[in-house]
């Protein structure tokens, strides 16, 4: 007897990128992302724009995810979306739409924590990965995150440890522009680092709570220092922008490696795992790789396409949901602000 296969759509509208997935039994069959390239000449995200760009996108989006899976929006079992965090106009967007859809097809609505579904991607089915088995210990890094999570069960999160202030990936794009790079800057710190030296000029790293984090006094330590090297020399960043930004990422990435050493000082877990646009950084997979090796840990790194905002996360999510029937209420609402642990 053969098992029915269960197609979940995800929808993932929390921020500036509107995508859709389609998973068949934990495995991706689509992942269709829609960026808006508008926010680039503002600096950052403008969340007037990002809800307009979303309702542009969001039916050519999901058709195409549809589509490209192979199958009719008729043989989909439930039609998962991101409830919250993110911005209230953009998400109202995505929720809307899943209602609807949910609605016309008289099958499951299913609300997904966007936090918990950056670590719940860790078990989308892929060859030659290994699931994190439970319980372990997740570090979330994006632009809007910086926390240490225990997952003791596909729904069970506890913060450990967060920033107090800035999130990593704000640190990271704000050194960046203090830089003159543009946005966003994090990936452009990352691919200039590879050519400094990380040694070449330190920054002092904040004093706070063992497993927590705080980045806006490095934020400004930074920008002190740029300006007060650039009144002795108009062409120090020019001159040496390979090493500061060597310096400055490997000043961030000691800070995450120490945290999460006293993590695993204090829970004993040595199953470690990294989600969040942050975690495609090539210096914090190649330091994990290296914990792996010196300190017995065993680590857990996402590809690439599973680490920034996707709807593949919410899919899964949303699968996993569905095996256990934890379906929404059509009267659901999209909540700006949502803890992991929610």
């Amino acid at each position: 007897m053969t098992t029915k296969k269960i197609y979940i759509l995800g929808i993932e509208s929390s921020c500036d990128d509107t995508s859709a997935s389609v998973i068949c039994d934990g495995i991706v069959l689509s992942n269709i992302i829609a960026n808006q390239e508008i926010h680039a000449k503002y600096g950052g995200v403008v969340p007037e724009l990002a809800s307009r760009a979303h309702q542009q996108h969001i039916v050519p989006v999901v058709h195409q995810a549809i589509k490209q899976a192979g199958i009719t929006k008729e043989d989909l079992h439930a039609i998962s979306f991101t409830k919250g965090p993110g911005l209230m106009g953009s998400l109202l967007v995505g929720t809307s739409f899943a209602k609807s859809l949910a609605l016309g097809l008289d099958i499951p609505l299913i609300d997904v924590n966007h936090m918990q579904a950056h670590i719940l991607a860790h078990f989308i089915e892929e060859k030659d990965t290994d699931f994190p088995p439970f319980p372990f210990v997740c570090l979330t890094i994006s632009g809007g995150h910086t926390q240490i999570v225990k997952v003791s069960d596909h729904f069970t999160f506890e913060v450990l440890g967060e920033t107090i202030d800035d999130a990593v990936g704000e640190a990271f794009d704000k050194s960046a522009k203090i830089l003159g790079l543009p946005y966003p800057g994090g990936p452009l710190v990352d691919k200039y680092a590879q050519q400094g030296d990380p040694k070449k000029f330190s920054f002092t790293k904040p004093k706070v709570g063992d497993l927590d984090f705080s980045f806006s006094g490095l934020k400004t330590g930074i920008l002190y220092f740029i300006q007060k090297k650039l009144k002795e020399n108009p062409a120090f960043i020019e001159e040496n922008l390979f090493d500061i930004c060597a310096s400055i990422q490997h000043t961030i990435v000691e800070i995450l490696m120490e945290k999460l050493k006293n993590t695993v000082t204090q829970t004993g877990i040595k199953h470690i795992a990294i989600a969040g646009g942050v975690s495609a950084n090539s210096e914090i997979r190649k330091r994990l790789q290296l914990a792996q090796k010196h300190w017995g840990w065993t680590t857990y790194i996402p590809k690439f396409e599973y680490t920034t905002d996707n709807a593949a996360m919410i899919a899964i999510t949303g699968y996993l949901k569905y095996k256990v029937e934890k379906y929404a209420d059509i009267s659901v609402k999209a909540v700006a602000r949502l803890k992991v642990s929610e």
